[in-house]
C-alpha cells in the first residue's frame, strides 16, 4: 500500500498528492485546501449513491438468476415488473451544445489508444492525417506486398494506380483520370472541391473531409510522376478515446498517476517520447496544425491532430489512491471524473501550446454504465465537477458507451437522462456480448462465440441504437458509432466490411492503427454518413423482442470434438491476453490467437471468452477436467507463441504462475463475479504480480 496523506479527511496516496499539488494545480492557480475540500465533498456525496447502483445491479441481477432457475419465463413483461425495463421517455432531442465539428458534423475514423503507451498516444493523435500510399504500400489493402531489400519499383507503381483511382472517385476530373494528369490547374468536375494550396500542393474537401495531393517535383516518387505527385494524404482518424479504462492495467496510485500524467502532456501540448528504432534515438511530439492559403489568398489552418476523448472507468471498480474517511478505498470512475476534468483546464484555458477543443468542451467517455439511473448518476457527477473548477453547465460532454444489456433495452431513456451533454453512444459487440451471457447465465447453455455475431440480438442491437439516436436528434450535434476492426493484419478483409459502418448511418467506427484509420478513411469518401443517416432516420425501431433473444443453444446435441474446439480457443485467447495483462501490465496488444492472426485484445474480448466457458461449465456442456485440459494445453501454445519475448514468464506446467491462477479463476469463479467483469480478478492477481 503506498504511504497515504490527510487531505480534507481523505487518504490520499502521497504520489497522486504530489502530482495535483506539483504538477497540476500550479499552473491552474487553483488553491490546494479548497481543491481537496471540494473533492471530499464530492466523494462524500456520491460514493454510496455509487454503491446503491452497483447494489441495485446485483439485486436485479438475483431476480433474473431466480427466475431461471425456476424455469419461469424472462421475458418483456417480467422484465419491466422488476424495473430492468423502464418506460420510454417522451419524444425528445438532445440538446448539446458547443460540439467540436469532429463529432458534430464530420464522419470519420476513429482511434482508441492506451493511455499509459506515450508513443502510441502520440501516434494516434498525430493519425488526424494519414498517407494513403504508406497505408496501401505496407499492407495487404492491394493484393501482394512489397520485396524487401529498398523501395520495390513495382509495388510502388501498384500504389500509384491505387491512389489515383481513389482520387477519381473522390475529386474526379471534368475528363479524364488523375492516371493521365500531367500536373497544372486540375480542372475538376466540381471545381469548389478545390480549396487551398501549400506550395504545388493541393487541398480538396469531399464529403467534409480533406485530401492533400502533395507535388514534390524534387522527391524519390514525385520526380518519376508526370504531374509530380509525390504522395496522397487523407485526413484520417478524426477522433481519438485515450483510455484510461479497458485498454490499460492499472491497478494503483502509481498507475493512475502514469496514466493522468500521459493525459496532462496531451492537454499541455508538451507531451513527448524518446525511443530508438532502427539504431536510431528519435523523439516524438505532438503534430502542430497545418496551414494552407485558400483559393482567395486568405489563410487555411486545419488541426493536425485528431481531437481527443478521454475514455474514464466505469462505475464499478475502487482504487487504492484514494482511501475515503471510513478507510474503504475510493470509487475510482468518481477520481476519474475530477481528475481528466481538472487537467483539461490546460486546454480550455489556452494554457497549452496547442489547442484540443476548439469550442470549450471536455469529452468524457463513460462505459459500462447500466441503465438510465446510472447514466443519471454521470450527468449529476459531471455537474459536481464543473461546479468544483467553476466551469459552465455542460461543458463536460459524455460519450455512452451502449455495451450493456440494460443500456441497449433502455437506450432512450438513458440518452435523455444525458441529453444536454451527450456526444456520442457506441455499440460495442465484445462487452455487449459478455454481459448478454452473464445476464442470462442460469438460463441455459449458450451457442458457440463464432455464432454470436450472427444472433438475432446482435442484429436488433446494432439497427436499434442507430436509430435511437437519429430519433432524439444526434445526427449533427454528436457521434453514432461503431465498433472495432480487430485484426490490424487484414486490411483487405476490413476494407471489404467495414464500410458497413458509414453504411448503417454511423459516422464513426473503431480501428486499430494510425494505418487503418487512412484506409477506413476512403469508405466515408465512398459513402455520404449524413445522408444515410437522412434516408434511415424515418425507418422504423426494431421492436424489443429480438434484442430481447438470447443466443440459447437448446437441446443441441455437442461432440466431443466441438467442445474441445471451442474451450481450446476460449482457453488459448483468456491465456494469451491474460498473461500480459499480469505479468507485463499490457492492458491491449496485439495477441495471436490460436490460429496465429494478431487480434487486438483487451477487456472485452476477455470477457466474452471467460463467460462463455464459465457458462458451458455451469451447464454441463463441459467438464472441469475439459477446461483444465484446454488449459494446459493452450499454455503450451501461448508459450511457443511468446518464445521471442525476453520479459514473457511462461505458464505450461507452473501452477505457480500467477497469471495461469489469474485465468483460471476468471474461468472458474466466472459465474459469481459482478456483471461477468474481468476487473476484480485482474486487479487483484496484478497486484500480487507487482508485489513479487
Amino acid at each position: 500500500m503506498s504511504v497515504t496523506v490527510d487531505r480534507a479527511g481523505l487518504k490520499v496516496a502521497a504520489e497522486l498528492a504530489d502530482f495535483v499539488e506539483g504538477a497540476v494545480l500550479p499552473g491552474l492557480g487553483i488553491a490546494t485546501d479548497g481543491y481537496w475540500q471540494g473533492v471530499a465533498a464530492i466523494f462524500a456525496k456520491f460514493a454510496p449513491e455509487n454503491a446503491a447502483l452497483l447494489a441495485k445491479r446485483e439485486a436485479l441481477q438475483a431476480q433474473i438468476d431466480a427466475r431461471y432457475k425456476a424455469g419461469e419465463p424472462v421475458d418483456e413483461a417480467f422484465l419491466r415488473a422488476i424495473g430492468y425495463l423502464v418506460p420510454e421517455p417522451a419524444p425528445f432531442t438532445i440538446g448539446t451544445q458547443n460540439v467540436d465539428a469532429e463529432i458534430a458534423t464530420m464522419a470519420g475514423p476513429q482511434l482508441v489508444v492506451p493511455i499509459l503507451n506515450a508513443r502510441f498516444v502520440l501516434n494516434a493523435a498525430n493519425a488526424r492525417w494519414g498517407s494513403l500510399y504508406d497505408a496501401f504500400y505496407g499492407t495487404d489493402a492491394l493484393p501482394g506486398a512489397a520485396k524487401s531489400g529498398g523501395y520495390d519499383v513495382e509495388r510502388g507503381a501498384q500504389v500509384i494506380v491505387a491512389a489515383k483511382a481513389f482520387l477519381d472517385q473522390a475529386v474526379p476530373l471534368a475528363s479524364g483520370s488523375w492516371v493521365d494528369f500531367a500536373g497544372g490547374e486540375p480542372v475538376l468536375a466540381d471545381p469548389s472541391q478545390l480549396v487551398g494550396r501549400a506550395g504545388e500542393s493541393l487541398l480538396f474537401r469531399h464529403n467534409g473531409l480533406h485530401i492533400e495531393v502533395v507535388v514534390d517535383r524534387t522527391s524519390a516518387i514525385g520526380k518519376t510522376d508526370p504531374a509530380g505527385i509525390a504522395d496522397v494524404i487523407l485526413e484520417s482518424a478524426l477522433t481519438t478515446i485515450c483510455d484510461l479504462e479497458d485498454s490499460i492495467a492499472a491497478v494503483d496510485a502509481e498507475d493512475k498517476v502514469a496514466a493522468y500524467t500521459n493525459w496532462l502532456g496531451l492537454m499541455k501540448g508538451d507531451l513527448e517520447e524518446t525511443f530508438e528504432k532502427g539504431g536510431k534515438q528519435l523523439t516524438r511530439k505532438l503534430n502542430p496544425d497545418r496551414t494552407y492559403t485558400a483559393l482567395d489568398g486568405t489563410s487555411i489552418t486545419l488541426p493536425g491532430r485528431s481531437l481527443l476523448f478521454v475514455r474514464n472507468v466505469g462505475h464499478l471498480m475502487t482504487t487504492p489512491a484514494i482511501h475515503l474517511g471510513d478507510g474503504s478505498e475510493a470509487p475510482e470512475g468518481i477520481l476519474d471524473a475530477i481528475m481528466t476534468s481538472t487537467i483539461a483546464l490546460y486546454d480550455l484555458r489556452g494554457l497549452g501550446t496547442l489547442k484540443n477543443s476548439r469550442t470549450g468542451s471536455v469529452y468524457i467517455v463513460k462505459p459500462k454504465m447500466h441503465g438510465p439511473e446510472e447514466a443519471a448518476f454521470t450527468n449529476a457527477l459531471f455537474d459536481a465537477v464543473e461546479d468544483l473548477l467553476g466551469l459552465a453547465r455542460h461543458t463536460v460532454k459524455v460519450g455512452v458507451m451502449d455495451e450493456e444489456r440494460r443500456t441497449s433495452a433502455n437506450l432512450a431513456a438513458c440518452i435523455n437522462a444525458v441529453k444536454d451533454r451527450i456526444v456520442f453512444i457506441n455499440t460495442g459487440f465484445l462487452d455487449r456480448t459478455g454481459d448478454e451471457m452473464h445476464t442470462a447465465m442460469h438460463g441455459g447453455a449458450m451457442i458457440p462465440k463464432a455464432e454470436m455475431k450472427t444472433s438475432a440480438w446482435i442484429k436488433s442491437y446494432e439497427d436499434r441504437n442507430v436509430r435511437i439516436g437519429l430519433a432524439h436528434g444526434l445526427s449533427g450535434r454528436a457521434q453514432i458509432g461503431k465498433g472495432m476492426w480487430a485484426a490490424p493484419d487484414r486490411m483487405a478483409d476490413m476494407m471489404d466490411q467495414k464500410i458497413g459502418h458509414p453504411m448503417s448511418g454511423a459516422n464513426t467506427a473503431w480501428v486499430p492503427s494510425p494505418t487503418a484509420a487512412t484506409l477506413h478513411a476512403m469508405h466515408y469518401h465512398k459513402v455520404d454518413v449524413f445522408a444515410r443517416q437522412k434516408e434511415i432516420a424515418g425507418e422504423a425501431i426494431p421492436a424489443l423482442n429480438g434484442l430481447l433473444t438470447v443466443p440459447f443453444a437448446g437441446g443441441r446435441n455437442w461432440t466431443a470434438e466441438e467442445v474441445a474446439r471451442e474451450l481450446d480457443n476460449n482457453a488459448q485467447g483468456i491465456l494469451g491476453y491474460v498473461v500480459r495483462w499480469i505479468d507485463q501490465g499490457i492492458g491491449c496488444s496485439k495477441v495471436p490467437d490460436i490460429h496465429d492472426i494478431g487480434l487486438m485484445e483487451d477487456r472485452a474480448t476477455l470477457r466474452i471468452s471467460s463467460q462463455h466457458i464459465a457458462n458451458w461449465l455451469l451447464h454441463g456442456v463441459a467438464t472441469k477436467a475439459d477446461v483444465d485440459a484446454a488449459f494446459e494445453r493452450m499454455a503450451a501454445k501461448v508459450d511457443a507463441q511468446n518464445a521471442g519475448d525476453p520479459l514473457y514468464r511462461p505458464m505450461a506446467g507452473r501452477p505457480d504462475s500467477i497469471a495461469l491462477q489469474a485465468a483460471r479463476a476468471l474461468v472458474f469463479e466466472g459465474v459469481s463475479q459482478p456483471s461477468g467483469y474481468t476487473e476484480p480478478l485482474l486487479h487483484a492477481y496484478r497486484a500480487r504480480a507487482k508485489a513479487g
